[in-house]
Protein backbone atom coordinates (compact mmCIF):
# COMPACT_ATOMS: atom_id res chain seq x y z
CA UNK A 1 0.00 0.00 0.00
CA UNK A 2 1.53 3.28 -1.15
CA UNK A 3 -0.26 5.50 1.30
CA UNK A 4 -3.49 6.82 2.73
CA UNK A 5 -5.14 10.20 2.30
CA UNK A 6 -7.34 11.44 5.12
CA UNK A 7 -10.89 12.08 3.96
CA UNK A 8 -10.68 15.56 5.49
CA UNK A 9 -8.04 16.45 2.88
CA UNK A 10 -10.22 15.46 -0.06
CA UNK A 11 -12.32 18.42 -1.25
CA UNK A 12 -16.07 18.03 -0.99
CA UNK A 13 -18.92 18.92 -3.33
CA UNK A 14 -22.25 20.03 -1.90
CA UNK A 15 -25.47 18.66 -3.40
CA UNK A 16 -28.60 20.81 -3.51
CA UNK A 17 -29.81 18.80 -0.51
CA UNK A 18 -26.92 20.20 1.53
CA UNK A 19 -25.13 16.87 1.70
CA UNK A 20 -21.39 17.06 1.10
CA UNK A 21 -19.75 14.27 -0.90
CA UNK A 22 -16.19 13.59 -2.15
CA UNK A 23 -15.02 15.45 -5.26
CA UNK A 24 -13.81 12.19 -6.83
CA UNK A 25 -15.05 8.61 -6.87
CA UNK A 26 -13.93 5.27 -8.25
CA UNK A 27 -15.76 3.71 -11.17
CA UNK A 28 -16.30 -0.04 -11.20
CA UNK A 29 -17.05 -0.75 -14.86
CA UNK A 30 -14.31 -3.07 -16.00
CA UNK A 31 -14.77 -2.10 -19.65
CA UNK A 32 -15.27 -5.78 -20.52
CA UNK A 33 -11.52 -6.19 -19.90
CA UNK A 34 -11.23 -7.01 -16.20
CA UNK A 35 -12.77 -9.71 -14.04
CA UNK A 36 -15.09 -9.01 -11.09
CA UNK A 37 -12.27 -10.23 -8.85
CA UNK A 38 -9.87 -7.64 -10.28
CA UNK A 39 -12.42 -4.84 -9.92
CA UNK A 40 -13.36 -5.75 -6.34
CA UNK A 41 -9.68 -6.03 -5.38
CA UNK A 42 -9.20 -2.50 -6.71
CA UNK A 43 -12.16 -1.30 -4.62
CA UNK A 44 -10.60 -2.88 -1.53
CA UNK A 45 -7.31 -1.15 -2.21
CA UNK A 46 -9.05 2.14 -2.94
CA UNK A 47 -10.84 2.10 0.42
CA UNK A 48 -7.48 1.61 2.14
CA UNK A 49 -6.08 4.55 0.16
CA UNK A 50 -8.92 6.85 1.24
CA UNK A 51 -11.59 6.61 -1.46
CA UNK A 52 -15.09 6.92 -0.07
CA UNK A 53 -17.26 7.24 -3.21
CA UNK A 54 -17.87 4.24 -5.49
CA UNK A 55 -19.92 4.14 -8.68
CA UNK A 56 -21.48 0.71 -9.19
CA UNK A 57 -24.16 -0.75 -11.49
CA UNK A 58 -26.09 -3.98 -11.64
CA UNK A 59 -25.19 -4.53 -15.29
CA UNK A 60 -21.45 -4.44 -14.53
CA UNK A 61 -21.81 -7.96 -13.12
CA UNK A 62 -19.60 -7.42 -10.06
CA UNK A 63 -21.79 -5.95 -7.31
CA UNK A 64 -21.78 -9.11 -5.20
CA UNK A 65 -17.96 -9.19 -5.12
CA UNK A 66 -17.81 -5.46 -4.35
CA UNK A 67 -20.39 -5.93 -1.62
CA UNK A 68 -18.15 -8.47 0.07
CA UNK A 69 -15.37 -5.84 0.03
CA UNK A 70 -17.70 -3.28 1.63
CA UNK A 71 -18.81 -5.79 4.29
CA UNK A 72 -15.24 -6.71 5.17
CA UNK A 73 -14.03 -3.10 5.31
CA UNK A 74 -16.91 -2.10 7.60
CA UNK A 75 -16.68 -5.17 9.85
CA UNK A 76 -12.92 -4.70 10.27
CA UNK A 77 -13.39 -1.07 11.25
CA UNK A 78 -11.53 0.31 8.23
CA UNK A 79 -14.50 2.51 7.33
CA UNK A 80 -18.00 3.22 8.65
CA UNK A 81 -20.99 2.77 6.39
CA UNK A 82 -21.95 6.43 6.83
CA UNK A 83 -18.52 7.44 5.50
CA UNK A 84 -19.13 5.66 2.20
CA UNK A 85 -21.10 7.18 -0.67
CA UNK A 86 -22.33 4.20 -2.68
CA UNK A 87 -23.93 4.75 -6.07
CA UNK A 88 -25.65 2.20 -8.28
CA UNK A 89 -28.13 2.09 -11.15
CA UNK A 90 -31.30 0.46 -12.42
CA UNK A 91 -30.55 -1.26 -15.72
CA UNK A 92 -32.74 -0.95 -18.80
CA UNK A 93 -34.52 -4.28 -18.37
CA UNK A 94 -35.79 -3.30 -14.89
CA UNK A 95 -37.50 0.04 -15.57
CA UNK A 96 -40.85 -1.45 -14.56
CA UNK A 97 -39.36 -3.19 -11.49
CA UNK A 98 -37.24 -0.49 -9.91
CA UNK A 99 -37.72 -1.54 -6.28
CA UNK A 100 -36.77 -5.12 -7.14
CA UNK A 101 -33.63 -3.83 -8.86
CA UNK A 102 -32.75 -1.61 -5.92
CA UNK A 103 -33.22 -4.39 -3.36
CA UNK A 104 -31.09 -6.77 -5.45
CA UNK A 105 -28.26 -4.21 -5.63
CA UNK A 106 -28.63 -3.40 -1.93
CA UNK A 107 -28.34 -7.09 -1.07
CA UNK A 108 -25.40 -7.64 -3.42
CA UNK A 109 -23.58 -4.54 -2.17
CA UNK A 110 -24.35 -5.58 1.44
CA UNK A 111 -25.59 -2.16 2.49
CA UNK A 112 -28.99 -1.26 3.92
CA UNK A 113 -29.48 1.80 1.70
CA UNK A 114 -28.07 3.33 -1.49
CA UNK A 115 -26.69 6.87 -1.39
CA UNK A 116 -27.40 7.66 -5.06
CA UNK A 117 -29.59 5.52 -7.32
CA UNK A 118 -29.39 6.34 -11.03
CA UNK A 119 -31.61 5.51 -13.96
CA UNK A 120 -28.78 4.15 -16.09
CA UNK A 121 -30.27 5.06 -19.48
CA UNK A 122 -33.42 7.13 -20.11
CA UNK A 123 -35.15 4.38 -22.08
CA UNK A 124 -35.71 0.65 -21.48
CA UNK A 125 -33.73 -0.47 -24.54
CA UNK A 126 -31.90 -3.61 -23.51
CA UNK A 127 -28.79 -5.14 -25.03
CA UNK A 128 -27.02 -8.34 -24.10
CA UNK A 129 -23.66 -8.13 -22.30
CA UNK A 130 -20.60 -8.00 -24.58
CA UNK A 131 -22.73 -7.53 -27.70
CA UNK A 132 -21.25 -6.01 -30.85
CA UNK A 133 -21.86 -2.42 -31.95
CA UNK A 134 -24.22 -3.51 -34.73
CA UNK A 135 -26.48 -5.49 -32.37
CA UNK A 136 -30.10 -4.32 -32.37
CA UNK A 137 -32.97 -5.35 -30.12
CA UNK A 138 -36.30 -5.40 -32.00
CA UNK A 139 -38.09 -4.24 -28.83
CA UNK A 140 -36.07 -1.01 -28.60
CA UNK A 141 -38.03 2.23 -28.90
CA UNK A 142 -37.39 5.97 -28.69
CA UNK A 143 -37.48 8.00 -25.49
CA UNK A 144 -40.89 8.50 -23.91
CA UNK A 145 -41.31 11.07 -21.14
CA UNK A 146 -44.32 9.11 -19.85
CA UNK A 147 -42.27 5.90 -19.58
CA UNK A 148 -39.37 7.75 -18.00
CA UNK A 149 -41.52 9.40 -15.35
CA UNK A 150 -43.13 6.06 -14.55
CA UNK A 151 -39.65 4.73 -13.79
CA UNK A 152 -38.58 7.91 -12.00
CA UNK A 153 -41.67 7.87 -9.81
CA UNK A 154 -40.66 4.42 -8.60
CA UNK A 155 -37.31 5.93 -7.57
CA UNK A 156 -39.14 8.67 -5.68
CA UNK A 157 -41.05 5.97 -3.81
CA UNK A 158 -37.72 4.40 -2.81
CA UNK A 159 -36.66 7.71 -1.24
CA UNK A 160 -39.88 7.75 0.78
CA UNK A 161 -39.18 4.18 1.94
CA UNK A 162 -35.61 5.01 2.95
CA UNK A 163 -34.07 2.54 0.49
CA UNK A 164 -32.21 5.31 -1.34
CA UNK A 165 -31.13 8.79 -0.28
CA UNK A 166 -30.75 10.55 -3.63
CA UNK A 167 -32.00 10.01 -7.18
CA UNK A 168 -29.66 10.32 -10.13
CA UNK A 169 -30.22 10.50 -13.87
CA UNK A 170 -27.74 9.52 -16.55
CA UNK A 171 -27.06 9.88 -20.27
CA UNK A 172 -29.65 12.63 -20.59
CA UNK A 173 -29.99 15.59 -22.97
CA UNK A 174 -31.40 19.08 -22.49
CA UNK A 175 -34.59 18.32 -24.50
CA UNK A 176 -35.23 15.20 -22.39
CA UNK A 177 -34.63 17.14 -19.18
CA UNK A 178 -36.97 19.91 -20.31
CA UNK A 179 -39.65 17.27 -20.87
CA UNK A 180 -39.37 15.50 -17.52
CA UNK A 181 -38.08 17.92 -14.87
CA UNK A 182 -41.49 19.64 -14.45
CA UNK A 183 -43.08 16.22 -13.84
CA UNK A 184 -40.82 15.24 -10.93
CA UNK A 185 -41.72 15.52 -7.26
CA UNK A 186 -38.10 15.08 -6.10
CA UNK A 187 -35.42 16.80 -8.15
CA UNK A 188 -32.48 14.59 -9.15
CA UNK A 189 -29.34 15.32 -7.16
CA UNK A 190 -26.88 14.39 -9.91
CA UNK A 191 -26.55 13.51 -13.57
CA UNK A 192 -23.94 11.04 -14.72
CA UNK A 193 -22.62 11.88 -18.16
CA UNK A 194 -19.61 11.41 -20.41
CA UNK A 195 -17.14 14.22 -19.68
CA UNK A 196 -13.50 14.57 -20.68
CA UNK A 197 -11.33 17.33 -22.19
CA UNK A 198 -12.31 16.57 -25.79
CA UNK A 199 -16.00 16.11 -24.91
CA UNK A 200 -16.99 18.82 -22.44
CA UNK A 201 -20.78 19.00 -23.09
CA UNK A 202 -20.77 22.66 -22.04
CA UNK A 203 -24.43 23.40 -22.82
CA UNK A 204 -25.66 20.39 -20.83
CA UNK A 205 -23.12 21.01 -18.07
CA UNK A 206 -24.30 24.62 -17.71
CA UNK A 207 -27.95 23.56 -17.80
CA UNK A 208 -27.40 21.07 -14.98
CA UNK A 209 -25.46 23.45 -12.77
CA UNK A 210 -28.10 26.16 -13.32
CA UNK A 211 -30.67 23.67 -12.00
CA UNK A 212 -28.37 22.66 -9.11
CA UNK A 213 -28.00 19.11 -10.46
CA UNK A 214 -24.42 17.91 -9.88
CA UNK A 215 -22.59 16.65 -13.01
CA UNK A 216 -20.70 13.38 -12.47
CA UNK A 217 -18.30 12.60 -15.29
CA UNK A 218 -17.65 9.08 -16.49
CA UNK A 219 -14.75 8.30 -18.85
CA UNK A 220 -12.86 11.33 -17.45
CA UNK A 221 -9.63 10.23 -19.14
CA UNK A 222 -11.21 9.54 -22.52
CA UNK A 223 -11.31 5.85 -21.58
CA UNK A 224 -8.50 4.36 -23.71
CA UNK A 225 -9.56 0.91 -22.41
CA UNK A 226 -13.27 1.25 -23.26
CA UNK A 227 -15.03 -1.71 -24.95
CA UNK A 228 -14.06 -2.23 -28.58
CA UNK A 229 -17.68 -1.69 -29.68
CA UNK A 230 -17.30 1.94 -28.55
CA UNK A 231 -14.12 2.56 -30.56
CA UNK A 232 -14.30 4.37 -33.89
CA UNK A 233 -11.55 5.49 -36.24
CA UNK A 234 -12.50 9.16 -35.87
CA UNK A 235 -12.22 9.16 -32.06
CA UNK A 236 -9.72 11.55 -30.48
CA UNK A 237 -7.32 10.35 -27.76
CA UNK A 238 -7.61 13.09 -25.11
CA UNK A 239 -4.42 12.22 -23.27
CA UNK A 240 -2.41 12.30 -26.50
CA UNK A 241 -3.35 15.92 -27.24
CA UNK A 242 -0.23 18.07 -27.37
CA UNK A 243 -1.72 20.61 -24.95
CA UNK A 244 -2.40 17.90 -22.35
CA UNK A 245 1.15 16.58 -22.69
CA UNK A 246 2.66 20.04 -22.29
CA UNK A 247 0.62 20.89 -19.20
CA UNK A 248 1.44 17.48 -17.72
CA UNK A 249 5.16 18.01 -18.33
CA UNK A 250 4.94 21.38 -16.58
CA UNK A 251 3.45 19.70 -13.50
CA UNK A 252 5.65 16.60 -13.70
CA UNK A 253 2.70 14.19 -13.94
CA UNK A 254 0.91 11.95 -16.45
CA UNK A 255 -1.72 13.68 -18.65
CA UNK A 256 -4.38 11.58 -16.89
CA UNK A 257 -3.73 13.57 -13.72
CA UNK A 258 -4.25 16.81 -15.64
CA UNK A 259 -7.60 15.57 -16.97
CA UNK A 260 -8.73 14.82 -13.41
CA UNK A 261 -7.52 18.16 -12.04
CA UNK A 262 -9.39 19.91 -14.86
CA UNK A 263 -12.56 17.96 -14.03
CA UNK A 264 -12.36 18.81 -10.34
CA UNK A 265 -11.67 22.52 -10.90
CA UNK A 266 -14.38 22.79 -13.54
CA UNK A 267 -16.96 21.48 -11.08
CA UNK A 268 -17.76 17.92 -12.12
CA UNK A 269 -17.07 14.79 -10.06
CA UNK A 270 -14.81 12.44 -12.04
CA UNK A 271 -15.12 8.70 -11.46
CA UNK A 272 -11.99 7.15 -13.01
CA UNK A 273 -11.35 3.43 -12.87
CA UNK A 274 -8.07 1.54 -12.54
CA UNK A 275 -7.06 -1.81 -11.11
CA UNK A 276 -3.54 -0.51 -10.45
CA UNK A 277 -2.81 0.89 -6.99
CA UNK A 278 -0.26 3.43 -8.15
CA UNK A 279 -2.82 4.87 -10.58
CA UNK A 280 -5.85 5.08 -8.31
CA UNK A 281 -3.70 6.44 -5.50
CA UNK A 282 -2.28 9.11 -7.81
CA UNK A 283 -5.80 9.98 -9.00
CA UNK A 284 -6.94 10.59 -5.43
CA UNK A 285 -3.81 12.52 -4.45
CA UNK A 286 -4.26 14.79 -7.47
CA UNK A 287 -7.36 16.27 -5.83
CA UNK A 288 -5.35 17.55 -2.86
CA UNK A 289 -2.39 19.39 -4.39
CA UNK A 290 -0.92 21.47 -7.22
CA UNK A 291 -4.03 22.94 -8.91
CA UNK A 292 -4.06 24.02 -12.54
CA UNK A 293 -3.67 27.70 -13.34
CA UNK A 294 -6.43 29.74 -14.95
CA UNK A 295 -4.39 29.80 -18.15
CA UNK A 296 -4.13 26.00 -18.11
CA UNK A 297 -7.85 25.63 -17.48
CA UNK A 298 -8.58 27.92 -20.43
CA UNK A 299 -6.19 25.98 -22.61
CA UNK A 300 -7.96 22.71 -21.81
CA UNK A 301 -11.34 24.39 -22.43
CA UNK A 302 -10.12 24.98 -26.01
CA UNK A 303 -9.72 21.22 -26.58
CA UNK A 304 -13.45 20.59 -27.10
CA UNK A 305 -13.83 18.33 -30.16
CA UNK A 306 -17.38 17.00 -29.62
CA UNK A 307 -15.63 13.66 -29.22
CA UNK A 308 -18.43 11.45 -27.87
CA UNK A 309 -17.02 7.98 -27.19
CA UNK A 310 -20.08 6.17 -25.83
CA UNK A 311 -22.34 6.56 -28.83
CA UNK A 312 -25.02 4.09 -27.75
CA UNK A 313 -25.52 2.36 -31.11
CA UNK A 314 -26.84 -0.78 -29.41
CA UNK A 315 -29.85 1.18 -28.08
CA UNK A 316 -31.18 2.29 -31.48
CA UNK A 317 -34.75 1.49 -32.42
CA UNK A 318 -36.25 0.50 -35.75
CA UNK A 319 -36.48 3.59 -37.92
CA UNK A 320 -33.64 5.48 -36.24
CA UNK A 321 -30.98 6.69 -38.68
CA UNK A 322 -27.86 6.34 -36.54
CA UNK A 323 -26.53 6.96 -33.05
CA UNK A 324 -26.93 10.73 -33.40
CA UNK A 325 -30.69 10.19 -33.01
CA UNK A 326 -30.12 9.18 -29.38
CA UNK A 327 -28.66 12.53 -28.37
CA UNK A 328 -31.20 15.14 -29.61
CA UNK A 329 -28.42 17.17 -31.22
CA UNK A 330 -30.82 19.47 -33.09
CA UNK A 331 -32.54 20.55 -29.89
CA UNK A 332 -35.55 18.24 -29.95
CA UNK A 333 -36.27 14.61 -29.09
CA UNK A 334 -35.97 12.26 -32.07
CA UNK A 335 -38.78 9.71 -32.16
Amino acid sequence: MQGFIESSLIPKVKLYTGEEIPCIGMGTFGSDRFTPEQVSAAVAGAILCGYRMFDCAACYGNEDQIGEVFRTAISEGIVKRKELFIMTKVWNDMHERVEESCKKSTADLQCDYIDMFFIHWPFPNYHAPHCSADSRNPDSRPFSSEEFIRTYSQCEALVEKGLIRNIGISNMTIPKLEAVLPLMNIKPAACEMELHPCFQQKALFDYLTAHKIQPIGFMPLGSPQRPERDMCSEDVADLQMQEMKEIAARHGVHPAIIALKWARQRGQIPIPFSIHENEYMSNLKAMTEDPLTEEEMNRIASLERNNRLVKGQVFLWEGAKDWHDLWDEDGYIIR
